[in-house]
């Protein structure tokens, strides 16, 4: 097996092990909100000569190496995010360590929900059913 389907056999086995309580990192943190939804829409790929897959077979290990081989520009993320320089790498590191980030360029489908649910509330309207009727003018 080739070092690049090693790699994305080992991203879908954290994609099928994913941890639905990451989310309560991302619930009162605007700008771990903000890093992973400009993830979502960042430029991401395996990297172009991948290096040997770690000795041990551990997930930490995997998951490191999954990251040492990925290419992003951390640059145009920051800008996405809008967010400053100073914080923005202790951030990007609590996303990966949670594994709420992926290196594919997704994030952990329990964030991503929750992500959506936050902006359904944002933009939801009432029911037809629980909105006054205007009165009648005779």
């Amino acid at each position: 097996m080739t070092e690049s389907e090693i790699y994305v056999r080992k991203l879908a086995e954290f994609k099928s092990d994913e941890k639905p309580e990451v989310v309560l990192l991302l619930a009162d943190d605007v700008d771990l909100v903000r890093i992973a939804v400009a993830w979502t829409n960042t430029a991401t790929c395996p990297a172009g000569k991948l290096t040997r897959p770690p000795k041990e077979d551990n997930a930490n290990g995997w998951w490191n190496w999954l990251w040492e081989n990925t290419t992003y520009s951390r640059q145009e993320l920051m800008e996405k995010a809008h967010q400053p320089y100073q914080g923005f790498d202790r951030k990007l590191k609590a996303l990966i360590g949670n594994r709420i980030l992926y290196p594919d360029g997704t994030i952990n489908s329990f964030a991503q929900r929750y992500l959506r649910e936050r902006v359904l509330k944002l933009f939801q309207t009432k029911s037809p059913t629980s909105r006054k009727k205007p009165a009648r003018v005779r």
